[in-house]
């Protein structure tokens, strides 16, 4: 068989694969003031691994990473043992702190939620 009649199926496979969501990402100002740039929608999770609110958090949101309703969603993990001046900038002042952003605006925070589907609607806010 030519490898010319294959094509047309390897196309077909390929335009048929799952979108795939981006992975969660370390938290730096510059990766937000991109994807903010870029108009992205992102959430940023100020995470502490001693933080049983966090690790609580942290299986939802790291499935929102691989689930295609969001794959538009930058998601970017903030170290709060680590990254003081970065928590300053964004006005953290607790681990489990999760803040939505549309483009440049800040469309929400939540602190200390841990229910998946509150987690998922908070996610969503900045992808409508």
């Amino acid at each position: 068989m030519s490898p010319f009649r294959l094509l047309p199926l390897t196309a077909l496979a390929f335009l048929a694969a799952p979108v795939q969501a981006q992975p969660v990402r370390p938290f730096s100002l510059a990766a937000l003031k991109a994807a903010q740039a870029a108009g992205q929608p992102v959430l940023v999770d100020a995470f502490a691994p001693w933080c049983p609110t966090c690790r609580a958090q942290a299986p939802t949101i790291d499935r929102l990473a691989t689930d295609p309703d969001y794959r538009k969603l930058v998601i970017l993990r903030l170290d709060y043992d680590h990254q003081k001046a970065e928590k300053k900038a964004l006005g953290i002042t607790q681990q489990s702190t999760l803040i939505a952003f549309k483009g440049n605006r800040e469309v929400g925070r939540s602190v200390g939620v841990t229910d998946p589907a509150q987690l998922k609607t908070f996610a969503a806010a900045p992808l409508r």
